[in-house]
């Protein structure tokens, strides 16, 4: 399969982290040397959804493809206000797609999950096309009294169509688990025989030993893909990788001895936005001009799980 279209859709709503100084113990100072973070978008009165349908109907557009052209639809979500339906299926009404939807919950790694996923149904041949949606608001699930955890996030989806094609090179999932790392609980409405305990808990995040498990995990990953493909580090134009802390993505390109010009980032004022950072990014890359034909991305993204997920796609 290859990408044959992308897109993008962030909410209007920029907090800056002078914005938070008004009501968090904490300086623009301590958050930017900490995490290269200087705003985020965060949802106001937009739905998740809605931001989902944009970014789907950018990637269409951009891909020459119409709703009736897509065999497949896969969306990959954390969480957002509905229980049931999955959010796939709330997007695809809101374009008028009428294939089956699957949705995913693969935390930050979703869109490379999606990437496997939507390989295997290529290699039988079920599809033709496929779009990939990735709408996420983590700012919604963090407590915005913990300095640790809320200035990291940000809200926001991507997309991409793909096609049949030889652009996806190679894949890699994994899974290290140790759902302890970074957890929320959300508990469910109640019944008359429930006597557990159940208190709902904000985003929880141990953050060193998640710096640690990221950096490590996506090296790992990164030679594994080349190795399959027979290429090295340096054959890579540009390492997309999930935008979850500067520091995280510099000490990846420190540990694969890269320059800095191949790992372009915008977390600088988006934050991290979970499944949706990836295609994200490449979108906006993408639309930069950034890339030309021939060009081999290696795409990298870890998370709660703790799971780990990496791809090269040559453009």
């Amino acid at each position: 399969m290859k990408i044959i279209g992308t897109g993008s859709a962030l909410p209007k709503k920029v907090v800056t982290n002078g914005d938070l100084e008004s009501f968090l113990d904490t300086t623009d100072d301590w958050i930017v040397s900490r995490t290269g973070i200087h705003s985020r978008h965060v949802i106001s009165d937009e739905r998740l959804e809605d931001l989902g349908r944009d970014a789907a109907l950018k990637a269409l557009a951009d891909a020459g493809q119409k709703p009736e052209d897509i065999d497949l639809l896969l969306c990959s979500n954390v969480v957002n206000e509905y229980m049931t339906p999955g959010l796939g299926c709330i997007i695809a009404a809101a374009i008028g797609l009428h294939c089956p939807c699957i949705d995913i919950n693969c935390a930050c790694p979703g869109f490379i999950y999606a990437l496997d996923i939507a390989d295997s149904y290529f290699k039988v041949g079920k599809v033709k096309n496929v779009l990939v949606v990735c709408a996420e608001e983590p700012s919604r699930m963090t407590s915005w009294q913990d300095r640790a955890t809320c200035v990291l996030f940000g809200d926001g989806a991507g997309a991409v169509v793909l096609s049949e094609g030889e652009g996806v090179r190679s894949v890699r999932i994994g899974a290290r688990p140790d759902p302890d790392k970074i957890w929320q609980f959300r508990p469910l409405e109640p019944t008359p025989f429930v006597t557990k305990t159940e208190t709902g808990v904000p985003l929880q995040m141990q953050g060193r030993e998640v710096f640690r498990f990221a950096v490590t995990a996506s090296v790992e990953d990164i030679k594994a893909v080349l190795a399959e493909a027979g290429l090295g580090v340096q054959d890579v134009d540009y390492y997309m990788i999930h935008q979850a802390n500067l520091r995280i993505v510099e000490g990846i390109r420190t540990r694969l001895g890269v320059p800095e010009d191949k790992f372009p980032t915008n977390i600088a004022d988006h934050g991290n936005s979970s499944s949706a950072s990836c295609p994200i990014l490449l979108d906006e890359c993408k639309r930069k001009g950034l890339f030309k034909p021939g060009d081999k991305l290696v795409f990298s993204a870890f998370g709660a799980g703790l799971l780990t997920a990496a791809a090269l796609v040559e453009w």
